[in-house]
């Protein structure tokens, strides 16, 4: 390996040191949005950086170290636009709202551990696609593998239950 190509591997290797410290260090190395971002800068750095590595290696010899930088510009102004695309997609990536006490109400479920008359016993029910297994009281006792609908949320982890 020549030393052109160890310059612009340890190139692409700063780029991906700044993706790292930009994901692991928070706001630390945030100076910008778009053309200017950590993002793109890292992309770039590592577009550049291994694009011009391996031209180097495979074609160097015609090109020269000036060829292959060169070429690894050309490579690296598309990486940092995908790099930038990328992570504004992720950014405002819509997600779910959390889960509430409220949107446990009406839920059915099934006993997991059998209902005393006047104590506690636990449900499962799902929520969001998730299975949560719950606290459970009712008006009469309810046995273990029994339907239940809850009635009221009295916390986020304690419901009131009827059997179905």
């Amino acid at each position: 390996m020549s030393l052109a190509t160890t310059i612009f591997l340890v190139i692409g290797a700063v780029g991906v040191l700044i993706a790292l410290l930009a994901v692991f260090g928070g706001t630390f190395f945030d100076f910008g949005d778009g053309l200017f971002s950590v993002e793109a800068a890292a992309g770039f750095a590592g577009g550049l950086g291994f694009g011009a590595a391996a031209v180097h290696e495979l074609i160097g010899d015609e090109i020269g170290p000036y060829g292959s930088l060169g070429v690894g510009v050309i490579i690296a102004v598309p990486v940092s636009f995908l790099a930038t695309r990328l992570v504004a997609r992720m950014q405002d990536m819509p997600t779910d709202a959390t889960p509430t006490a409220g949107d446990l109400v009406g839920t059915k479920g099934v006993v997991v551990t059998p209902i005393p008359a006047g104590g506690y016993g636990e449900v499962r029910v799902r929520i969001g696609g998730q299975p949560m297994k719950l606290y459970a009281r009712a008006g009469k006792p309810i046995a273990l593998g029994a339907s239940v609908v809850v009635t009221q949320a009295l916390s986020e982890t304690n419901v009131l239950v009827m059997e179905e």
